[in-house]
């Protein structure tokens, strides 16, 4: 998804090209834990002989395991395939405006052993506080790669932009070089909620989809077959810089009229006439469940940002055409309000009002950036590339 920010030689391309079936293997074990070996030379038209071959190296490299299948009938028995539950681990890392989080992940993806924090925007105390936490859920584990969320655009070879917030400031590369010559992927947190929701939640199994979630302003994703478009420079997906707002208010990015101010905690504080919130998310949160509660004036403030987010989804169906929309973070709980779905299917074009795209609330909830971090330092570890820099000729 990004280049790395760690370090690590270049392999050379044939020696990459040796690990390639590997890769492929590794992918469909990920995806489809419990393959046999005939559905796995089925689905990647291989012989039985070069499965053999590629199951028993990356058997012996620790990645995969084999346990015996259950005989249905006549016929020889069989042995599924799945991870190694004491194979190479990623570690994980989602760093957001308030606090940040740190698990561990092997093949399967499932994030384990979180330790968190919040912290006080002060660079070099985030950077020290996510070193030291790397290390301790590294443990004795044999660590292959490291994914980090960020809260910022992120460029295609992984650096950070200052954004709404001096993040770029950030020693990232630091935080991986705690445990060595160990690759550091950077990925958008927004990007990365996406990629969760199009690998495993409310997206998966859809060809085209659209991520949204609601933090400090609205980031987002285009995923197409669970992969998200980068762009040029890795910076597609800043969605909540589209000028969707008012072209009087100047954003902290430097433009005017975007969107994302138009739809946080920001956003509904100016409606109730309150100070800008230090915490815009626990602040919209707050705001929310007044509204739910009843309070007219938390219910106006609700209704009138949720209809500035349901207008600009239907601006995004119109220029993506996905299958589906997912929404996080703040987005979920304006999705629920009075005068939604109306707005929504007042923006959309004609032809798209009796199946209008639907907009579903993600599954991983807060959880989708750092699982998205897993998935990003999985996808490169399992890469021909990243097998070849670890597991070595």
């Amino acid at each position: 998804m990004t280049a790395s920010t760690g370090t690590g030689r270049e392999p050379g391309r044939a020696r990459v090209d040796r690990w390639r079936t590997k890769a492929e293997v590794l992918g469909e074990v990920r995806r489809a834990p419990g393959l046999t070996r005939v559905e796995l030379a089925r689905r990647l038209g291989l012989s039985s002989a070069s499965v053999t071959e590629t199951v028993t190296r990356l058997r012996d490299a620790g990645w995969i395991t084999e346990s015996r299948a259950p005989v249905q009938g006549r016929g020889r028995p069989t042995t599924c395939l799945g991870p190694c539950p004491d194979g190479p681990r990623v570690i994980a890392v989602d760093v957001r405006h308030e606090d940040w989080r740190v698990g561990l992940a092997g093949l399967c993806g499932d994030v384990t052993g979180v330790v968190g924090a919040r912290h006080d925007r002060e660079p070099e105390q985030v950077a020290g506080a996510l070193r030291e936490a790397v290390a301790r859920v590294a443990g004795g584990h044999r660590v292959v790669a490291v994914g980090l969320a960020a809260p910022a655009p992120v460029s295609i070879e992984g650096r950070v932009s200052a954004g709404e917030s001096a993040w770029d400031a950030v020693d990232l590369a630091s935080v991986a070089a705690a445990l060595g010559p160990v690759p550091l992927r950077v990925g958008n947190d927004a990007t990365l909620a996406g990629v969760a929701e199009a690998r495993t939640g409310a997206a998966a199994g859809a060809g085209t989809a659209v991520a949204l979630t609601v933090e400090v302003g609205l980031g987002g994703a285009l995923l197409l077959d669970g992969h998200p478009h980068l762009g040029a420079r890795g910076a597609a997906g800043e969605y909540g810089h589209l000028p969707f707002g008012d072209p009087a208010r100047r954003c902290a990015c430097g433009a005017t009229g975007c969107w994302g101010p138009e739809v946080d905690g920001r956003a509904l504080a100016r409606h109730l006439g309150d100070d800008p919130p230090a915490d815009p998310r626990s602040y919209g949160d707050a705001v929310l469940a007044r509204a739910a509660a009843g309070e007219e004036r938390a219910v106006k403030a609700v209704a009138a940002v949720a209809a500035s987010l349901a207008r600009g989804i239907a601006g995004v169906v119109h220029v993506h055409d996905p299958d589906v929309v997912v929404l996080g973070g703040l987005a979920r709980g304006l999705r629920a309000a009075p005068g939604f779905d109306d707005a929504y299917t007042a923006a959309l074009m004609a032809f798209r009002r009796d199946r209008p795209v639907p907009v579903l609330d993600a599954v991983h909830g807060d959880d989708g950036a750092l699982l998205g971090a897993a998935a990003l330092a999985l996808d490169h570890a399992t890469s021909p590339e990243g097998l070849a820099e670890i597991c070595g000729d």
